[in-house]
């Protein structure tokens, strides 16, 4: 079964910084592009960062330089660091698949950054 568990959201000032997590079961994230989603209140649900299966990044501009993707393999966890946060970060973060069929959504996880 299928599996999205994402945390290590919070509150946190401008400036701040916050590691995300994201657990999967069901698929493995070294055969898999995995991304983080970024949902602001009342915007579309848009990817921000991606790994791919053979390790490479990517980025959206707005986050690039400040945010970075990572994996554990044996973990089959998914992580974003995001530091120089600002209140345009607010939002829910989501994982999923990058590439291909989008798998089902997990609960996310709230980061609200203050000014």
């Amino acid at each position: 079964q299928v599996q999205l568990v994402e945390s290590g959201g919070g509150l946190v000032q401008a400036g701040g910084s916050l590691r995300l997590s994201c657990v999967i079961s069901g698929i493995r994230v070294s055969a898999n592009a995995v991304g983080w989603y970024r949902q602001a209140p009342g915007k579309q649900r848009d990817l921000v960062a991606r790994i791919f299966s053979g390790g490479a990044t990517a980025y959206e501009d707005s986050v690039k330089g400040r945010f970075t993707i990572s994996r554990e393999t044996d973990k089959n966890t998914v992580y974003l660091q995001m530091t120089r946060l600002n209140p345009e970060d607010t939002g829910v973060y989501y994982c999923n698949r990058a590439v291909g069929a989008l798998l089902s959504w997990g609960q996310g996880t709230q980061v609200t950054v203050s000014s």
